[in-house]
């Protein structure tokens, strides 16, 4: 095995159950996530002298590919995700708590842009600065969609919430 492979193989090893649940948070869908995370390391792996070379961090440029995948899959299969809760989630999927619900729930409220900055930024415990590179906004406007966020977070998971079998309903 090669040093670029053995680089790339503790890469890997070393972060990618951190960028499922990253992008499983972003959308709500673990195979959705962990299709895009595949491909983002396969991108990754085509271009590891260069990532490596250039950037030195890999990972940022990882979690952006694999974030604007999951976004792009998400926008073309809104219809899929739309039926698959009408019919409930898979028997063999294990439960989740009603908090992790609420809260999974609450982030698909929010616009891809606010959902973003908020994973980056409080899951991923990233700098302003770096969700600003990351997304290609502001500085300013990474501040302002985590604000707007976390005000709809706070209504949002304030608010008593009810789930049944048609889907969440909200009292408040």
């Amino acid at each position: 095995m090669s040093a670029q492979s053995e680089d790339f193989d503790a890469f890997y090893t070393a972060t990618h159950k951190r960028m499922v649940a990253t992008v499983y948070a972003m959308t709500g869908d673990l195979v959705e996530a962990e299709d895009a995370v595949q491909e983002a390391y396969v991108r990754a792996w085509q271009r590891w002298d260069r990532l490596t070379r250039d950037d030195g961090d890999p990972l940022p440029w990882v979690r952006t590919v694999a974030m604007r995948l999951a976004i792009s899959t998400w926008r073309r299969t809104r219809g899929r995700l739309l039926a698959h809760f009408r019919h409930g989630p898979d028997a063999d999927v294990p439960e989740l708590s009603a908090d992790r619900v609420a809260l999974l729930n609450a982030l698909r409220e929010l616009n891809p842009d606010q959902r973003q900055v908020v994973i980056l930024h409080h899951l991923l415990d990233l700098p302003v600065e770096q969700v600003a590179r990351e997304t290609g906004a502001s500085s300013g406007a990474v501040r302002t969609r985590l604000s707007r966020a976390r005000k709809a977070l706070g209504e949002r998971l304030a608010e008593p919430t009810v789930f049944t079998t048609e889907g969440v309903v909200r009292h408040g």
